[in-house]
C-alpha cells in the first residue's frame, strides 16, 4: 500500500475561535461534517475549534482546507448550506482531478455580486466560463445540464447591470416543445410563453427578488423574450443572453448573433445532446461551433459531466449516458461492411 493512502490523523486549528461561526460550520446534527464525510470517505471529530480529520494524507490535507476555506467565507457572512456545500466538494474533487493530471493551479476568482446573494464560480471551466465573458463580447457556453452555464450567465449579466456597466439584460429562448404536444395554451402573449422562460425568471428573482424584477421589466430594464422577438432588432448597451441555443435553426442563430450592436456582451448556452428540434432540422449551435471556430474576440468554454453541480447523480446519468451511446456507436461502426 502507498503511505500515502494510509489513514493517519491530522488536526486543524480554525482561527478565531467563534461558537456561531463554528456551528454555521458544523452544521446542524453535524450534517455539514457528515457530508465531507460521505463524499470525500474521511472521518472528522471536531472539540471547538480544533478540528480531527482520519484519511489518507493528502485528502485529509485537503479537506483541512476546505474546512479552512469555508470557515473564512462563513466569517464574511457568505451562507454555507448543503447545496453550496456540494458545490465546495464538487470544486475540490476537480482540483484534485487537475492535480492527477499535472495542470496548472486553478485560478481563483472573485465573486459575482447580485442585490441578494453571491456567486461563486466553482472548477476550472466555470472560471474559464466568467473569465471569458469578461473579456470578450460574445461568449458560448455549450454543455450538459446542470453545469452552471444558464445560471452564472444571468449572475454576469445582473451584476453589469448593478455597475451601470449595461443598461437593460435581455434574455431570449427558442420557444421548442421538449419532446412533447403542449397544444393550445390560453392566455396572452405574454402567459404563453412564459413556461419557456422559466428558469430565467427563477434566477432573477433569487437574485434580485421579486419586486425588483417586475419593477426592472415594467420599465424594460429586464425584457424576457422568445427568440422570435428579436428579427429586426439592433441591441446596444445591453447583456443579452440566448438559453437553450441548441434549440435554434441556422437562420435563427444567425439572426440573433447580428443583432448584436455597441457597447453590448452576448452569452449563448447550450447542450448540444438535448436538441428537440424537428427531426432533419440542423441545430444552429452544433452549425455555429464549427462556423465560428478560431474567429478572435469570440469565446468558446466547453462543460463535461465533471462539471455538474446539480444532486451528484446527475453527473453519474450524464456519464451513464454518454458511455451508452458511445458504445452504441462502436457497435454501429463494426457492423458496417
Amino acid at each position: 500500500m502507498n503511505s500515502d493512502d494510509e489513514p493517519n490523523q491530522q488536526t486543524f486549528v480554525l482561527e478565531p475561535n467563534d461558537t456561531h461561526h463554528l456551528a454555521v460550520l458544523c452544521g446542524q446534527f453535524d450534517q455539514h461534517l457528515r457530508q465531507i464525510e460521505q463524499r470525500l470517505g474521511v472521518t472528522i471529530a471536531a472539540r471547538g475549534n480544533h478540528f480531527f480529520v482520519l484519511g489518507a494524507e493528502q485528502r485529509a490535507a485537503s479537506v483541512g482546507r476546505l474546512l479552512g476555506n469555508l470557515y473564512k467565507e462563513i466569517s464574511q457572512g457568505i451562507e454555507l448550506s448543503p447545496e453550496s456545500l456540494h458545490l465546495h466538494l464538487q470544486q475540490l474533487c476537480m482540483e484534485e482531478e487537475s492535480a492527477d493530471c499535472d495542470d496548472s493551479p486553478v485560478e481563483a476568482l472573485t465573486v459575482i455580486r447580485t442585490k441578494r446573494v453571491s456567486v461563486k464560480p466553482r472548477g476550472r471551466n466555470q472560471q474559464a466560463y466568467v473569465r471569458a465573458i469578461g473579456k470578450t463580447d460574445i461568449n458560448f457556453g455549450i454543455g450538459p445540464a446542470g453545469t452552471g452555464k444558464t445560471y452564472l450567465a444571468v449572475a454576469c449579466a445582473v451584476e453589469a447591470l448593478l455597475q451601470e456597466r449595461v443598461r437593460r439584460i435581455l434574455l431570449v429562448r427558442p420557444a421548442v416543445e421538449a419532446g412533447e404536444k403542449l397544444g393550445y395554451l390560453p392566455g396572452d402573449l405574454a402567459q404563453k410563453i412564459n413556461p419557456y422562460l422559466r428558469p430565467l425568471y427563477d434566477a432573477l428573482y433569487e437574485m434580485l427578488g421579486f419586486e425588483t424584477v417586475n419593477k426592472y421589466i415594467e420599465r424594460n430594464i429586464i425584457e424576457v423574450a422568445p427568440l422570435a422577438f428579436m428579427r429586426g432588432r439592433t441591441l446596444n448597451n445591453a447583456f443579452i443572453i440566448l438559453d437553450e441555443a441548441q434549440n435554434t435553426t441556422r437562420e435563427q442563430m444567425k439572426m440573433f448573433l447580428t443583432r448584436i450592436g455597441f457597447a453590448s456582451t452576448a452569452v449563448i448556452t447550450g447542450d448540444a445532446t438535448q436538441i428537440d428540434l424537428p427531426r432533419g432540422s440542423q441545430s444552429g449551435l452544433t452549425h455555429i461551433m464549427n462556423v465560428l471556430d478560431g474567429v478572435e474576440g469570440i469565446g468558446f468554454t466547453y462543460f463535461q459531466a465533471r462539471d455538474v453541480v446539480r444532486h451528484p447523480l446527475v453527473q453519474c446519468i450524464i456519464e451513464a449516458y454518454d458511455a451508452h451511446d458511445a458504445s452504441r456507436t462502436t457497435s454501429l461502426d463494426r457492423s458496417r461492411p
